[in-house]
């Protein structure tokens, strides 16, 4: 079993003075590629205990699965007003040269906000994913990093998105486990834009889309989720399914083929519902170490067909109770999601302080000073062992030698202490207590 050295890493999302502090935990040995495995995992909705599982923490691809963060983030934009259910969201050159699976958008054309989510949840169209990522995060890269910090604050330890579809990159991976954790959180935060998610057709400019999901309407009680495939992933779904009031989640990863995906979940789900049924009947809880929480919030779906074919979802009329918060991100002591970034780039230091807070003070006012230059740098906050003790060093890198070199001499003359570091010859690790 390898031994994974841990270190932790602070992602900064910086335009002009404002600074976003996460922190994240990167493995310092990274794969050069992930292949694809099986795995599996059933939970309970309600309570989150495991049923069943199967190498849940083994790091695959999760292809267009990646679209349900895509949607979570869209349904807190909206549910924050940030973008409107009718509003326009513009196609852009680049959403418009994705891959397929996708709507042909094409550059200065809109698509709105509520067509793009039946768009997501259906045809899995790659090119509204990448709409309604340059809606929210103003660039695709920028919104990577944004569903990266959220997959942190739900608990998701050990995910990393590069793109906003789930089209192929070897960085972008996550675990059944984590997969279950977030189709937890999207029905507990999200109980209005749930229903979305049993879209079978979704009708747009006289096209009629079905959903790729092949449980709906033939496994009872499945009402989503999603379904996702890359060559090198295999075939791969999230699916829930509630009966006789009992809500469990089913996640798969490796599919040999979307046929024997989906007869292989149907199994896994007849087992979890033999097992939470059991479990009812000796009213006792499944697992003496789960925290149980309350019930979610069920959503109500009314759906009624067109002659176009088309679903129209009829949300509950009254406002559901305000959702929980969701699981605050760790603190510095306990960072909890993997990032495959290694450090091969310049840095640059601009202290090493005895408090975590003290360290993000002051790479925020770095990134204050010399904004042009440091807007799009990543943070590390690297934890290190000195002779008086423990230090947290404050780092910006992504540069090259030069840049680096540039944003000393500013950050000097603005009489911040900065020193320009050079790649590590390895990388640099910490300890970090779990």
């Amino acid at each position: 079993m390898k031994h994974w050295h841990k270190r932790f890493e602070t992602i900064g999302l910086a335009r002009g003075t404002a600074v976003l502090f996460v922190v994240v935990l990167a493995f310092a040995t990274f794969p050069s590629q992930a292949f694809a495995k099986y795995a599996s995992i059933v939970v309970d909705a309600d309570s989150g205990a495991v049923l069943r599982e199967e190498n849940a923490d083994t790091r695959n691809f999760p292809a267009s699965l990646t679209k349900i963060m895509t949607l979570y983030m869209l349904f807190e934009a909206i549910d924050t007003g940030r973008i409107k259910l009718d509003q326009d969201l513009p196609v852009s050159a680049n959403a418009q040269k994705q891959e397929p699976s996708k709507l042909n958008l094409r550059k200065g054309q809109t698509i709105k906000a509520r067509d793009a989510i039946l768009a997501l949840v259906t045809k899995s169209a790659n090119d509204v994913a990448v709409v309604a990522a340059e809606a929210i995060g103003g660039s695709e890269t920028r919104f990577a990093r944004m569903m990266t910090v959220k997959a942190l604050a739900l608990g998701m330890k050990r995910t990393q998105f590069r793109n906003a579809s789930g089209l192929p990159d070897d960085r972008q991976l996550s675990t059944a486990r984590d997969m279950s954790i977030l189709a937890r959180a999207l029905m507990r935060n999200f109980p209005r834009y749930y229903p979305y998610f049993s879209t079978e057709q979704f009708a747009y400019k006289g096209e009629i889309y079905g959903n790729h999901n092949g449980l709906l309407g033939t496994y009872d009680g499945v009402d989503g989720i999603k379904t996702g495939y890359i060559r090198a992933s295999g075939f791969n779904l999230v699916a829930s399914a509630e009966r006789n009031g009992r809500r469990i989640i089913g996640v798969v990863f490796g599919g040999k083929t979307s046929a024997w995906r989906n007869k292989h979940m149907a199994g896994l789900l007849d087992d979890g519902f033999e097992k939470v049924t059991r479990i009812a009947k000796a009213a006792r809880p499944l697992l003496e170490t789960v925290e149980f929480e309350p019930p979610l919030n069920k959503p109500v779906l009314s759906a009624a067909k067109r002659p176009s074919g088309k679903v129209e979802l009829a949300l509950a009329p009254t406002k559901p109770p305000p959702p929980p918060p969701e699981t605050a991100a760790p603190k510095a002591v306990a960072p909890a999601v993997a990032l495959g970034v290694a450090v091969t780039e310049w840095s640059i230091q601009v202290g090493a302080f005895r408090q975590f807070a003290l360290a993000q003070a002051a790479v925020g006012r770095a990134s204050s000073l010399a904004p042009a230059l440091l807007e799009d740098a990543i943070v590390h906050i690297l934890p290190v062992q000195s002779r008086t003790g423990a230090l947290f060093r404050a780092r910006l890198t992504g540069f090259d030698k030069r840049t680096a070199s540039k944003a000393c001499t500013l950050l000097m003359a603005k009489r911040m202490d900065c020193l320009a570091v050079p790649p590590p010859q390895g990388t640099e690790v910490a300890s970090a207590t779990q």
